[in-house]
């Protein structure tokens, strides 16, 4: 796999990783939900408790300081990192409406947003063709079924993928 594409998986996986560290970090300190506890009209939450304001500041500053150090510059890191997040807060929209309890599993939905949204963000910007973009979606996909069973078993997340 050329670097760039490397380096762009590796800011995916960075933005959807890290909130699940500062949970196992910090707990529930500072774990504000960014809903504010709000409920949609159908009386399930909005996004849920799983979903917190310190989670996604650490998406965007961990994926920020990766580009500039792997030298994307900060704007790619910040794009990608507050795409991704976007992304995984539409699926807890989703999945919410859907019935499913936090950290539920929705193969597809947990992974395609917070990777394609991102990548098709910043395709422009670094010349990514739609096969790469595509590509590397599938990439995140299964890297993200794997590391997510990896990280079960090491007692990082409560339920595996």
């Amino acid at each position: 796999m050329p670097t760039l594409e490397l380096f762009v998986l590796l800011l995916l996986l960075t933005a959807n990783g890290v909130p699940i560290l500062v949970h196992l970090v910090l707990g529930e300190r500072w774990g504000w939900p960014l809903d504010g506890g709000w409920q949609f009209i159908d009386g399930q939450p909005l996004l849920g408790a799983s979903k917190t304001v310190v989670g996604v500041v650490g998406a965007l500053l961990a994926s920020t300081l990766l580009a500039l150090f792997l030298d994307l510059g900060w704007r790619i890191g910040l794009l990608i990192g507050g795409v991704a997040m976007l992304g995984d807060l539409l699926s807890s929209f989703f999945k919410r409406r859907m019935g499913l309890r936090p950290s539920a599993m929705a193969l597809g939905l947990d992974q395609v947003p917070e990777s394609l949204l991102p990548l098709m963000a910043c395709a422009p910007l670094l010349d990514l063709t739609w096969t790469q973009v595509l590509l590397l979606t599938l990439v995140f996909v299964v890297l993200e079924i794997i590391l997510s069973r990896v990280a079960y078993y090491f007692g990082i997340r409560k339920q595996p993928y």
